[in-house]
């Protein structure tokens, strides 16, 4: 069985899902620092939209019935790879804050820089693979 979540920037329905579960897996969109209630990139500073991408991320997998500590998989798109750090040390500082055990487990993860993003002035974008807790009934819609 497979459930999508629409995604929505400034009120508008967007082409593509915000996420699908199929089975037990979690599948998100790629995240970005553009902002929901705008859908324009809420800084130029890598590690603002670093911030961004995770709140997205958190709120798709909450919306789904699941949380940040499930995260099993991310790909990680730089425009830049000089931003790899900063990313990362975002992603460490989000992770302390709303999902400690990615600290001691950590998810597999790729990262790859690319020639552009869907917004000229995005510098980040974080595709998710996330999973149900154990034996804990998930939301059905």
């Amino acid at each position: 069985m497979k459930k999508t979540y629409p995604l929505y920037y400034g009120g508008v329905k967007q082409r593509f899902a915000r996420s699908v579960v199929v089975g037990d897996l979690i599948f998100l969109s790629g995240s970005s620092g553009r902002t929901l209630e705008t859908g324009e990139v809420s800084s130029l500073d890598v590690k603002e939209q670093t911030w961004v991408a995770l709140e997205k991320i958190r709120l798709a997998l909450e919306e789904a019935g699941s949380s940040m500590d499930y995260i099993v998989k991310t790909v990680v798109y730089l425009k830049n790879m000089a931003d790899y750090e900063a990313v990362r040390e975002t992603e460490e500082r989000y992770y302390e804050k709303y999902a400690p055990s990615l600290l001691e487990e950590r998810p597999a993860s790729t990262c790859v820089q690319v020639v552009s993003l869907s917004k000229p002035n995005m510098l980040v974008e974080i595709d998710v693979i996330a999973t149900f807790p154990p034996k804990r009934k998930r939301k059905r819609r």
